[in-house]
């Protein structure tokens, strides 16, 4: 018997996860887990089971993919734990949340074109040793042209 759209997003809803679950479908580490709820970051309370253990819903894992997202984006843990706080006030706030996710949006771009930058010179050194590697001009990698193409070319901090 197949279960239909509704009753499998009703089984996810009622779909209840380990903490070890959680970590192996997040690729959080079980202390990164504890520390993120320790720290505000989850939108709602962890559930416990008899005996204390973690019990997580699909919207938890949902959240943490979230949160990993922006985490790895470069957002500190205040923000983030701003961002939840706000996300748990409700309805009423989402301005604030909408400039919290631009202010970062734009620290990202940002980096993102100073790794351009630096891609650049990168490629730039790479092409300067296979055209050398391939004449067998090897001895003076150096030269005054490397040089001052990467003056040239360095990204500013």
């Amino acid at each position: 018997m197949t279960m239909t759209q509704q009753q499998q997003h009703e089984h996810a809803d009622v779909e209840r996860l380990s903490i070890g679950q959680v970590a192996e479908r997040t690729g959080l580490s079980v202390h990164t887990l504890r520390f993120y709820e320790a720290e505000g970051l989850m939108v709602d309370p962890v559930e416990r089971l008899a005996g204390g253990r973690r019990s997580y819903r699909a919207d938890d894992v949902e959240w943490l993919t979230i949160c990993t997202n922006l985490r790895s984006s470069g957002m500190p843990l205040p923000e983030i734990r701003r961002y939840a706080e706000l996300v748990r006030e409700g309805a009423g706030n989402e301005e604030d949340r909408l400039d919290l996710l631009r202010r970062h949006r734009e620290e990202v771009l940002d980096r993102i074109a100073k790794l351009h930058g630096w891609l650049e010179v990168i490629s730039h050194k790479v092409a300067v040793y296979e055209e050398r590697l391939d004449h067998g001009a090897t001895g003076r990698l150096w030269v005054q042209e490397c040089a001052l193409l990467d003056r040239a070319i360095e990204p500013a901090d």
